[in-house]
């Protein structure tokens, strides 16, 4: 690995950390004494800038062990019948795409069970701004009429291949209109 060796590495690693652990032996120690001589855990905080959990692993040398084994543990797993939330979230797909007769070049306010982040506003003749509403109604449309009343049919077919969506939904559209799916496969 050029002009170091692995062991010169592991050296250096060595030095930190019997560096780092006499220092923090030192610092420890040094807090303890302050506490001893009538400091509170919560000043020490407040001078040192230390988290509340540092200022107690100090003053209590025996819990540092426990508490970064405990933090090493892998993450607990999910239940053996565990589904990701796009497997639960029912999306909703169209009857007929061409049902779908939305707008296409004015302004509109989707309704708030549509879009609730305060940019409800689109103006369909920006691509990125129609490309967030379709975006929008897609994910969070809980019936066909949300469908058909703001998604329009032509305006999908150009923008199926290049809106993000997830894979679900994706999937469940492209699984009822196939000619979505060759849509995509013709735009790469």
């Amino acid at each position: 690995m050029g002009r170091f060796s692995e062991d010169e590495l592991q050296a250096v690693v060595s030095r930190y950390e019997a560096t780092r652990a006499q220092a923090l032996t030192e610092r420890d120690e040094q807090l303890r004494a302050f506490h001893a001589a009538g400091w509170r855990p919560v000043d020490l905080q407040r001078v040192t800038g230390y988290s509340r959990e540092t200022i107690r692993q100090a003053l209590r040398p025996e819990v540092r062990p426990a508490t970064n084994i405990s933090r090493r543990r892998t993450s607990p797993q999910p239940p053996a019948d565990y589904r990701p939330y796009g497997d639960r979230k029912p999306y909703v797909v169209a009857e007929a795409l061409t049902e779908l007769h939305g707008p296409t070049d004015s302004t509109v306010t989707l309704p708030h069970h549509l879009d609730w982040s305060g940019h409800a506003e689109y103006d369909l003749t920006q691509p990125a701004r129609l490309a967030s509403m379709y975006k929008a109604v897609l994910t969070e449309a809980s019936t066909v009429e949300d469908l058909n009343t703001w998604l329009n049919a032509d305006l999908l077919r150009r923008l199926w291949p290049t809106v993000w969506l997830p894979p679900q939904l994706r999937q469940h559209w492209e699984d009822a209109f196939p000619e979505l799916a060759a849509t995509r496969s013709n735009a790469t």
